[in-house]
């Protein structure tokens, strides 16, 4: 009977471990991401307004774009989870959705990071967390 246990238990161990990461959304680096933004400052006082984006270069893959999506703070990588990162493409942000700027046509909400009109992609984008203190958000993946 304490073998079945064993076996039992090594079974469901074994079972549990697998991998569920899509074999298809590889091609973002797990890069650190730890920034804050002060949303008094200018550059990014449109966020004070609902369902309002922007795009802070120079972090993540291909930048960050942070949404006022009115009740929360959302962070999202602004490089395409479907293809391989190039220089100069990234996510252009219109209302609450991002478009990949390289041709594919590629949109993202940036609501739910979710492929959008009925899109066969696979990944959807890759979300950073927002801890917000005041009037600063601190966007990190840590």
């Amino acid at each position: 009977m304490k073998s079945l246990k064993y076996i039992f238990c090594f079974t469901f161990l074994v079972a549990c471990s697998g991998n569920t990461e899509n074999e298809n959304c590889k091609f973002l680096l797990d890069i650190n991401v730890n920034t804050s933004i002060n949303l008094s400052l200018p550059q990014y006082s449109q966020l004070q307004f609902d369902t309002q984006s922007i795009y802070i270069p120079n972090f993540g893959n291909g930048g960050i774009i942070v949404t006022n999506a009115v009740t929360n703070y959302l962070a999202w990588d602004a490089s395409d989870p479907n293809h391989a990162p190039s220089s100069g493409c990234h996510l252009e942000i219109s209302g609450l959705e991002a478009t990949c700027s390289c041709g594919d046509g590629n949109t993202y909400s940036l609501i739910n990071g979710q492929p959008l009109n009925g899109s066969t992609l696979v990944c959807g984008l890759k979300n950073y967390r927002i801890d917000k203190s005041g009037n600063n958000l601190l966007i990190s993946n840590y």
